[in-house]
């Protein structure tokens, strides 16, 4: 199925380099609109139905011996009927050299046709994930996106809260940034949510007082990160004297990002509260909860509030030790 979204031949052969036996233009030219793929056997073997010809088509060992097998006038009949349907690119594997019929009707239909001598569920693979990505379903958010333990934490609030002081502050303590400021989220998956931050801005840091700084070049390239998987969202907001804030954690709270729910946890902020500490606690207590392990259940179960089985002791020292 078609994406809204896009990426040209030309980045797909940047980052999966291969040849490029007949580009009928310019490979920046050329758009790629479907994340799925296909290997048009059935298609050679007469059934036409539910062709999509926006999907790159791979043709491999099986298709081409198949195609062998035919007399010439069905061949000619069913190549002319699938390059007629312009398939938005056809990646020949295992180094197999495209046969003259088919590269003349490539020609006469305008259908890249490129080569590679990967195998084909190799390649296939390689190129569905990158795909999945880039034609990733996307929202854009205003917060700050970090690495911290390994957790992608995906921290928002209200403009002026802290949040970069707060990612500076993270840097500091060796963990790695993201994005500042504008969040890139793309849904690579049915419960996956992938962070970025825009090509524009990336690696900046904006510090009121300060300006703009470059947070590569000053803290090295350890201090950041292309893109992580959204693990849990922080929300920093003003401490508020009337509201009552959860103090032991045992129901998990979540929010919805574009159809996925992601662990939420919201931060009150006053003077005196070291949000990079609580934020380096709260990542490691959302991969003790992803673990199995809930320190709040665990209390309550000592005091006889609740029944529910814990993890072993054993498994518990191994998280403490973490």
């Amino acid at each position: 199925m078609a994406s809204k979204y896009s990426v040209t031949l030309q980045k797909l052969l940047k980052e999966h380099p291969m040849n490029e036996l007949y580009l009928p233009k310019a490979s920046e030219e050329i758009i790629i609109t479907s994340p799925d793929v296909n290997r048009p056997g059935l298609f050679f073997a007469g059934y036409e139905n539910y062709f999509d010809p926006a999907r790159i088509n791979f043709i491999g060992i099986t298709e081409t011996e198949y195609l062998n097998t035919l007399s010439a006038q069905v061949r000619a009949q069913r190549l002319f009927q699938f390059m007629s349907k312009k398939p938005a690119a056809i990646i020949f594997t295992r180094g197999i050299n495209c046969p003259d019929d088919i590269l003349s009707l490539a020609k006469e239909f305008e259908v890249p046709i490129l080569g590679s001598s990967e195998s084909t569920s190799g390649i296939m693979a390689t190129l569905t994930a990158f795909l999945n990505v880039e034609l990733a379903e996307r929202i854009t958010r205003h917060g700050v996106f970090v690495e911290v333990y390994g957790e992608g934490v995906l921290i928002l609030g209200d403009s002026g809260v802290g949040k970069s002081e707060t990612a500076v502050e993270l840097i500091k303590r060796g963990h790695r940034l993201i994005a500042d400021d504008a969040v890139e989220i793309k849904k690579t998956g049915a419960k996956t949510l992938v962070g970025s931050a825009p090509d524009n801005i990336r690696h900046f840091i904006e510090l009121r007082g300060i300006g703009i700084i470059n947070a590569r070049r000053i803290f090295g390239m350890g201090a950041v990160k292309l893109n992580e998987k959204i693990d849990m969202v922080i929300e920093l907001e003003p401490w508020n004297a009337d509201k009552v804030y959860d103090r032991m954690g045992i129901e998990e709270e979540s929010t919805e990002i574009l159809g996925v729910r992601v662990p939420h946890t919201v931060v009150p902020i006053k003077p005196g509260r070291n949000l990079a500490i609580i934020i380096e606690v709260a990542a490691m207590n959302n991969r003790q909860k992803k673990m199995g392990y809930n320190a709040a259940r665990e209390l309550m179960h000592n005091l006889g509030m609740v029944e529910d089985l814990i993890p072993q002791q054993d498994e518990i020292e191994i998280w403490s030790d973490f």
